[in-house]
């Protein structure tokens, strides 16, 4: 039986403000719970669990799991929606100002871990930078998003949609779009069709750098501005100089004024490999 949506104080109201779209099929909730990977074996971080549709059928097939919330009045509702699942919790907070590394040390200890998140498009890279970050145990990452930034996920050079954050998460992890999710899935439904997409994460990243940090400030900086050529965006991002600039975009075997939007990841790889070298020469960086 589905719980009845009531908050301390009459219906409950969604909150554009937070992006609340919630999925009540639960046939669908099932497939989704079964795209996400989790295994007995698992422990799982839930973000933003909503009416807790999805955090059942993910509680029926882990170990244990720990759903996220920022909205207090979601607990009541919560707390009924989950009183037969003795292996989920409900913790009240914001992902982006919560310790995930301490929370789910705490919460879930050592064992295998793996994520499911349903993401307003207003905090996706946010939250998608900071789980990726944070979490590098984590073996998956389940997510519902805005079709629109599953297309952008999957985004390859030359494409609208590549930059830092296709490249972060490429870089990382095998990325695939499990599911295509009409809106009209939704209450209430949003102005546009999302996609369930899941982030695997690799034994190892897609290619070698000796210095990852480094790289990364290299993604955020290199997109900058797109339109301008990478040498100019590199000058502003590591201070360098004209020809220091244009020297690592040579040694790295790349055209002088390629943009940054037309080079692969394994070539932004080999360039962040310049830059370090001569980080490593002049201790300027």
């Amino acid at each position: 039986m589905k719980p009845k949506r009531h908050a301390r104080n009459g219906e409950f109201h969604h909150k554009h403000s937070l992006g609340q779209n919630f999925i009540e099929d639960e046939a669908l909730l099932e497939q989704l719970a079964e795209l996400s990977l989790v295994t007995p074996e698992d422990s799982v971080l839930e973000i933003g669990p909503g009416f807790g549709a999805l955090t059942r059928p993910l509680s029926a097939r882990c170990r244990r799991i720990i759903s996220l919330e920022i909205d207090d009045t979601l607990l009541p509702i919560l707390r009924v929606a989950l009183e037969k699942c003795e292996n989920a919790e409900v913790v009240l907070g914001d992902v982006m100002k919560t310790d995930l590394a301490a929370l789910v040390r705490e919460k879930l200890g050592d064992g295998p871990l793996r994520v499911a998140a349903n993401l307003p498009y207003y905090i996706t890279t946010d939250v998608l930078t900071k789980l990726l970050t944070e979490l590098p145990q984590a073996r998956s990452i389940a997510v519902m998003i805005q079709k629109e930034v599953g297309d952008k996920l999957l985004s390859q050079p030359g494409e609208d949609g590549y930059g830092p954050l296709a490249i972060l998460c490429q870089y990382l992890c095998e990325v695939r779009r499990a599911l295509d999710v009409p809106a009209a899935c939704f209450t209430p439904p949003p102005k546009v069709d999302s996609s369930f997409m899941v982030l695997e994460r690799r034994d190892a990243p897609l290619c070698s750098v000796h210095d990852e940090a480094l790289f990364m400030k290299l993604i955020r900086g290199a997109f900058v501005m797109r339109r301008k050529t990478l040498v100019n965006n590199l000058m502003s991002a590591f201070s360098l100089s004209r020809e220091e600039a244009s020297a690592c975009i040579d040694r790295a075997g790349l055209p002088a004024q390629v943009r940054a939007e037309a080079l692969s990841i394994e070539e932004l790889a080999r360039l962040c490999n310049e830059i370090s070298g001569l980080q490593a020469s002049t201790d300027r960086i």
